[in-house]
């Protein structure tokens, strides 16, 4: 069963910058979708971005222009370079990778950026 590792929270000023990283274990399909979703509290878990195994990727609204998926897939990773962080971006992030008949998370890593 695949496992996924998220490293790179922590706590930044508005304005920061922070690097999440995800890496998997198992065996990665071709059809696998990875991506970054969020939950602040109170709020339901949304999707922050994601990335087909073809590089393709689609991105929340509200971090557009700001925030930059990767994806190693050699590595079995994925990556979130958050930039001009906001004290709305505050939510634990979690890491997802999903198919068609699977829909796996990470444990969550806390994003929290002070004003």
């Amino acid at each position: 069963q695949m496992q996924l590792v998220e490293s790179g929270g922590g706590l930044v000023q508005a304005g920061g910058s922070l690097r999440l990283s995800c890496v998997a274990s198992g065996i990665i399909g071709s059809t696998d979708v990875m991506g970054w979703y969020r939950q602040a509290p109170g709020n339901q878990r949304e999707l922050v971005a994601s990335m087909t195994s073809g590089g393709r990727a689609n991105y929340a609204d509200a971090v557009k222009g700001r925030f930059t998926i990767s994806r190693d897939n050699a590595k079995i990773a994925v990556y979130l370079q958050m930039t001009s962080l906001k004290p709305e971006d505050t939510a634990v992030y979690y890491c997802n990778v999903q198919s068609s008949w699977r829909n796996t998370w990470g444990q969550g890593t806390q994003v929290t950026v002070s004003s």
